[in-house]
């Protein structure tokens, strides 16, 4: 016992039980098993059957002074507060609740989950340099924070018999901090889909979930149209029958997603990126004149949508069968030589041009396959191939420009695991 006291080190250990006299040094040592850092616990606890406790800031200080004022790189200084009794902890919890409503504090009623969405869904607007911002990220981050630091201090008050036996906190008043707690979960998750945000719970929320699990067993709010189900949001329903706040969050969730895809799914096909970025900005014009007709917005953005999914640029032939690779670099010419050289084209008559896309791509596959160890010789290879061939065929600046095009769109698709 004494070996699993003074010499055993376990970072993931959370409770220890003292039921043995401990003193100064061998005190400090016992509680130093639970006061390791491990990402699947934020506390340790300490049950203690001796009432010995009160003797460790007496034990802390004269260990301190054995070691000159120092123990593990810490002054004294800042090993106050080190041991928390549970109900100085629990006794947080309104202080916490209010925080977290606070958030919410501009909504009018509380039964209406779009209401809620509105608050946290993505908004953007541009700054004075012409930067576009989401006005609502830090809001989000807020509500995260609140949420975690709330759901933590819950899970410590539950696992005491002494906050339930608190006359302070009524039976009402801990089934309210309950089903909020789950209704504010069930919020977070709907607002990282809405925003297009990782799902990655840490250790701590992924305990609070549990916890929930295990004490509530079910939540809902209902709007003045009848009962909406947290649970069911997601779910595939008719357009035409939802409020206009419902959809204008909707809304709001397209625009935000076109301009994330825009941004970082089309980094690979900057001619595209270019097309669905001049088609967003004309979306976003038009649909200032409808603002009271959300359903048109709604429309709008959701037809542009299905086109950037589909990747349907109207300027690019249809002659790439689905080859992406080969489409983006026919974009590098049309965005090196611009759009004029192409208005006389008919569909199929700049074969030329489709042709040396194909090429291309040929190309970048052959140097990824020859030099997949090293970039610097992939990009080398490329320009050595290139060079030569689209001088003979748009001259040597052209060339140039259509070549670092090419290297970028290349070292995109290898950045994301892609063959180019």
């Amino acid at each position: 016992m004494d070996k699993l006291l003074t010499g055993f080190d376990e970072p993931r250990n959370t409770v220890l039980y003292i039921d043995k006299p401990l003193r100064q040094h061998n005190l400090i040592q016992a509680i130093a098993r639970v006061n390791r850092l491990h990402d699947a616990k934020k506390f340790g606890y300490l049950i203690d059957y001796r009432g010995i406790l009160p003797e460790l800031d007496t034990a802390i200080e004269q260990y301190q002074n054995l070691a000159d004022k120092t123990q593990g790189g810490f002054e004294i200084s800042d090993l106050e507060g080190l041991i928390k009794q549970v109900s100085t902890e629990y006794k947080k919890l309104p202080h916490l609740h209010d925080n977290l409503w606070k958030i919410f504090a501009g909504v009018k009623n509380r039964q209406d989950l779009e209401q809620y969405r509105q608050i946290l869904v993505p908004k953007y607007q541009e700054d004075t340099a012409g930067y576009s911002y989401d006005t609502h990220q830090k809001v989000r981050e807020d509500f995260y924070q609140a949420l975690t630091e709330f759901g933590l201090c819950l899970q410590v008050a539950l696992s005491s018999s002494s906050f339930f036996e608190d006359p302070s906190f009524s039976e009402a008043e801990i089934e309210r901090y309950k089903s909020d707690l789950r209704f504010f979960i069930n919020l977070r998750k709907i607002a990282k889909q809405d925003s297009q945000e990782t799902v990655d719970y840490s250790t701590y929320e992924e305990q609070i979930r549990r916890l929930v699990d295990k004490h509530v067993v079910g939540s809902h709010i209902a709007d003045p149209e009848g009962v909406i189900l947290v649970e069911e949001l997601g779910k595939k329903t008719d357009p035409s029958t939802w409020t206009k706040e419902k959809t204008r969050n909707e809304t709001d969730i397209i625009k935000s997603r076109l301009k994330k895809t825009i941004e970082q799914e089309l980094a690979d096909d900057p001619y595209a990126q270019l097309f669905f970025s001049q088609l967003l900005q004309q979306a976003i014009a038009e649909a200032e004149s409808m603002f009271d007709f959300p359903h048109k917005q709604y429309v709008l953005f959701k037809d542009l949508d299905e086109r950037l999914q589909k990747r349907d640029v109207e300027t690019i032939p249809g002659a790439f069968e689905g080859n992406r690779h080969a489409q983006a670099y026919y974009g590098t010419f049309r965005l090196a030589m611009g759009e004029e050289h192409f208005a006389g084209f008919q569909n199929g008559e700049d074969k030329v041009f489709i042709d040396e896309a194909y090429a291309i791509d040929k190309t970048v596959r052959g140097a990824i396959a020859e030099f997949s160890l090293n970039s610097q010789n992939i990009e080398a290879q490329i320009r050595k191939e290139l060079l030569p061939r689209l001088y003979d065929l748009i001259g040597l600046d052209k060339a140039k420009d259509v070549i670092e095009r090419v290297i970028q769109i290349t070292r995109v698709g290898l950045s994301k695991g892609g063959s180019a």
